[in-house]
């Protein structure tokens, strides 16, 4: 528990033998009240090792995708009443040392979601991170701003917390399938803000692993597209918001 608030640690796992272990032995056990791994189909025995870690299993019975498996954990956060749920990487590449900070800016900001940033990190030591992955993490907060008005700096970071009641509000604009993989995150940002939620970033230290293994479960193409298109369904909410508001003068002046 931190400050009151009752924790659900999660990391979403697809394969990570071999990595999962390290990321359950790291999460502070003084804040985290519970440790949940999502497995989204594994072959490799993850969540037999995550068993034997002392975590818990939610399996799904096929891969549908990271996305997928963050709303799983997020259901069960609601129908569990835990107060937030904080998500790491099922690879080892983030610092659940730095969970305090995410969870003290939730409280401090009164924020709904506390997004962890790579690029507000001092250090950044991102290790051997794929260098297609720096050019889209720096191209998708661009977009990200340009189609929300709403500044950031690492929108496809998955290391953060989300205040389960915010979510709870949330959840049936976010139950498409269509969701399922890495559109899940963005989209979830953008429904955020769109319901003039409080959103915020904090500096958090996020290494990549050695190629062999294993940087990264996104496929070219694909699920680049993934991440992209919810950038396009977040102008067109903003649009239809503004077209809304401008109705609703319009109708007011009309009356007055």
């Amino acid at each position: 528990m931190y400050n009151g608030l009752r924790v659900l640690a999660v990391a979403p796992a697809f394969n990570e033998v071999g990595k999962i272990e390290h990321v359950i032995a790291r999460v502070p056990r003084d804040i985290a009240d519970d440790i949940l791994i999502v497995d989204d189909g594994s072959s490799d025995g993850t969540p037999d090792i995550a068993r034997s870690c002392g975590a818990r299993v939610v399996s799904h019975d096929r891969t549908r995708g990271v996305g997928a498996a963050v709303r799983t954990a997020l259901d069960c956060a609601v129908a569990e009443d835990f107060d937030a749920v904080v998500f790491l990487a099922g690879n080892n590449k983030d610092f659940p040392e730095h969970l305090p900070t995410l969870l003290a800016a939730l409280q401090r900001q009164s924020a709904d979601i506390v997004q962890g940033s790579r690029y507000l990190d001092p250090s950044r030591d991102f290790g051997p991170m794929p260098a297609y992955r720096r050019l889209a993490t720096r191209l998708h907060p661009v977009l990200f701003r340009m189609a929300s008005g709403h500044r950031m700096t690492d929108t496809t970071n998955g290391f953060r917390a989300v205040r389960v009641s915010s979510y709870a509000l949330l959840a049936a604009d976010l139950a498409a399938p269509r969701y399922d993989r890495y559109g899940f995150e963005p989209a979830l940002l953008f429904r955020a803000l769109a319901h003039g939620m409080v959103v915020v970033e904090v500096p958090a230290r996020k290494v990549y692993p050695e190629r062999h293994l294993g940087q990264t479960k996104m496929r070219p193409v694909r699920d680049w597209w993934s991440i992209l298109w919810p950038i396009l369904e977040g102008a067109a909410l903003r649009l239809m918001g503004r077209s809304a508001a401008a109705g609703r003068r319009r109708s007011r002046a009309g009356s007055s």
